[in-house]
């Protein structure tokens, strides 16, 4: 468990978690002389703490889908998110699909976008469709996956922090910082935390070839309305 701290900014209060976590601590020792410092190992390899954070998994980041506990480290790409309406539509086998509409859709063209395959996602009561939730797209670099994946939000939470954030004279330029999303809770009970962290040194690089690379592979995020691949054109 960490030890909370924070503080706090024009636009809110950013929760900051400092982690104490289990740790190997390695003595490095040769003949006849003892090291003058350790060296603390983390105790998971990065594979694994990516594997434990989830919401990391594939092309996307999911916030919903990072473990309690846990956060993600990530650059924005782009400083035009795409905008949207998405609800779920829900197949006779119990598969999911989602469905998005560039603008506020009526129930009519919902149903007439799902067709006869799909019908729309019951609220957690079951008393009534979902309603349809506005949402952002944007690409990011996650620095656990070392790749482009794009970050959807949904919650409202996070949306409202990125735009008090864009509005900090220090983050005028939000291409030029990091960011550490936290999530601590589930279901109901789930709180998110966004702050800004200066660019891990050295990464610059690594970030433009990758972004690079996924715009020549025929990376367009606007596929992500027609329901197409993203990533590389059909």
């Amino acid at each position: 468990m960490g030890t909370p701290g924070g503080f706090c900014g024009p636009r809110g209060f950013f929760i900051l978690q400092q982690l104490t976590g289990p740790a190997i601590v390695l003595r490095l020792w040769s003949t006849g002389q003892r090291a003058h410092s350790n060296l603390q190992m983390p105790f998971l390899s990065q594979k694994a703490v990516s594997a434990v954070a989830g919401g990391t998994g594939g092309g996307y980041l999911n916030p919903s889908k990072i473990q309690s506990g846990s956060s993600v480290r990530f650059a924005l790409l782009s400083d035009q998110p795409l905008e949207f309406y998405e609800c779920w539509g829900e197949a006779d086998d119990g598969s999911l699909k989602p469905f998005r509409f560039s603008e506020d859709p009526k129930s009519d063209d919902i149903e007439a976008e799902m067709g006869p395959d799909y019908t729309r996602r019951q609220n957690r009561d079951g008393t009534a469709p979902e309603p349809a939730k506005f949402a952002l797209a944007v690409p990011v670099y996650n620095f656990e996956t070392e790749g482009v994946q794009i970050m959807q939000l949904s919650q409202k939470s996070i949306i409202r922090e990125l735009d008090g954030i864009s509005q900090m004279e220090d983050y005028a330029n939000l291409l030029e910082h990091d960011f550490v999303l936290g999530k601590e809770g589930n279901g109901l009970n789930t709180e998110y935390s966004l702050r800004p962290v200066p660019r891990k040194k050295g990464s610059d690089k690594a970030i433009d070839d990758a972004w690079t690379e996924a715009k020549d592979g025929g990376f367009e995020i606007g596929r992500l309305l027609t329901g197409e691949n993203p990533f590389k054109a059909d």
